[in-house]
Order: C-alpha cells, then sequence, then structure tokens
C-alpha cells in the first residue's frame, strides 16, 4: 500500500507544531502542496523553514490567521481559495475546574475549537462537491467521548466536533468527499510537554516518562500506558486524507492508545 497525494493541496490548521506540524509533514512526504497555518508570520516562517529542511523540496506555503475569529479564517480563504484536503487541527487546551471557568473562556474555546473548522468547512467544501473529490478531517480527541473532569470545557468541543463532521459528512452523501473525525489520546506535542514541564522539573526524570506517569495518573484505562507521539497520531490522519480512504467517511477514527473502554 502506497499513500500518493501528488497533484493534491492540503491545508493545515495549526500546523506550526505539535500534531499540526507532523500531519503536515506526512502530507508533503506522501507529495501534496501543504499549506501550512500558525497566528503570527514568525511562526509560520520558522515551521517552513523547519518542514523544507526535514523533507528537501517539498511544495510547501504559509498563511498567518489568526482562526479563532471570522476575519482570520477569511483572511485563509482569500489566500487559498480551494483545497482537496482540508485538516482542521487547530484547537487549544487547559486544565480549569468549571466552576472557575468564565463565560468568556468557554466562548474562546468554541470559537477555536468548533467555529474555525465551521466556518472553513463551509467555505471549501462546496469546491470539493463540484470537483467531486476531497477530504475534510476534524482532530477530535477522546476527551470528546470521555469527558475530562479537569477541562469540561474542552471535552464539550471536542464532542461538538464529533456531531459537526458526521453532520457533514451526511451533506456530501453521494459524492467522492468525505468527512472524519480523528480522536487522538494523550500525545507528547509541545503543548503537553509545555503543561508537564514543571513535573519534569520536580522528578527529574525524562519527558516520557513523565508523560506516561501522567496517563497511568489521569488516563488509566489506556492499554499502551503511554503518550503517543505526534507522527503516530499524524499517520491515520493521512491515510484517511488519501484516495485510499474512500469508503470511509462519517466516522470517528481513534488513536487514543485505547483510553475509551468500548469495542465500537
Amino acid at each position: 500500500m502506497k499513500i500518493d497525494l501528488t497533484g493534491k493541496t492540503a491545508i493545515v490548521t495549526g500546523s506550526t507544531n505539535g500534531i499540526g506540524f507532523a500531519i503536515a509533514r506526512g502530507l508533503v512526504e506522501s507529495g501534496a502542496s501543504t499549506v501550512l497555518n500558525g497566528r503570527t508570520q514568525d511562526a509560520v516562517d520558522k515551521a517552513i523553514a523547519r518542514l523544507q529542511a526535514d523533507v528537501p523540496g517539498t511544495q510547501v506555503r504559509g498563511v498567518a490567521a489568526d482562526l479563532g475569529t471570522a476575519e482570520g479564517c477569511a483572511r485563509l480563504v482569500a489566500a487559498e481559495p480551494t483545497t482537496d484536503i482540508l485538516v482542521n487541527n487547530v484547537g487549544i487546551f487547559g486544565p480549569q475546574d468549571f466552576f472557575e471557568t468564565p463565560d468568556e473562556e468557554w466562548e474562546r474555546f468554541f470559537a477555536v475549537n468548533i467555529m474555525s473548522g465551521v466556518r472553513l468547512s463551509r467555505a471549501y467544501l462546496p469546491g470539493m462537491a463540484k470537483r467531486n473529490w476531497g477530504r475534510v478531517i476534524f482532530l477530535s480527541s477522546e476527551s470528546g467521548l470521555n469527558i475530562p473532569a479537569e477541562m469540561i470545557h474542552y471535552g464539550v468541543t471536542k464532542t461538538a466536533d464529533l456531531a459537526l463532521s458526521r453532520g457533514l459528512a451526511k451533506r456530501m452523501t453521494g459524492t467522492n468527499v468525505t468527512v472524519n473525525a480523528i480522536l487522538p489520546g494523550p500525545t507528547l506535542s509541545e503543548g503537553v510537554r509545555e503543561m508537564l514541564r514543571g513535573d519534569q522539573e520536580k522528578t527529574g526524570k525524562p519527558m516520557e516518562e513523565v508523560a506516561a506517569d501522567f496517563v497511568t495518573t489521569h488516563r488509566p484505562s489506556s492499554i499502551i500506558r503511554r503518550a503517543a507521539t505526534v507522527d503516530e497520531v499524524a499517520n491515520l490522519v493521512v491515510y484517511v486524507a488519501s484516495p485510499l480512504s474512500s469508503a470511509t467517511t462519517g466516522a470517528a477514527l481513534r488513536v487514543d492508545g485505547g483510553v475509551v473502554d468500548t469495542i465500537a
């Protein structure tokens, strides 16, 4: 089995580091002309340089836009009017007690984690349908099924992403456009590394061990008993973005290390 995305264009939101960057790298390695996105031009430029160093000769460009706003989404669409593959990866997370989470924080999470995908899917799906080929992929989370008590606001947004992707898949019925959601579990991205930095400094353990301790403490149902790597998540996304996944749509595909304790 060979994934070949030659001739395809992909947009990966929130892709200057972490899972998003790993997805972008996987797509360009498969031949896709890929658009990176971040909030600042400096972050985008550094990510492009890093990706070009990782994959010499790659076709990559970037758009600096804050997709947590309608204006930022419009800026991206104006710069890149069409795409074959849209990966709605941009997202924010962070623990905060429900009773200490104000309306403004709920609204910020909704704007970034849900409305960015709403706006960009609304912009790009009609063109995909007209061309009768396309892939839209939402990065949800196992937290969308297994709502974490320590960040309910985050879990709610990731549940909404599941509903959105399933509904859009139905809306594309009869076309060769698929819409799916990917559900990572704890993943050792830059954001998670930063979240765990204090624990690492206290214990002196390698970050991988600190992450594994976090998983066993906070996600005890994990079967792999460790955090996934960003590349492990990206591998599934790249497959779903490819022509090989043509019969997979409306699905919630888990790469959660077995955290969600169900056989379905």
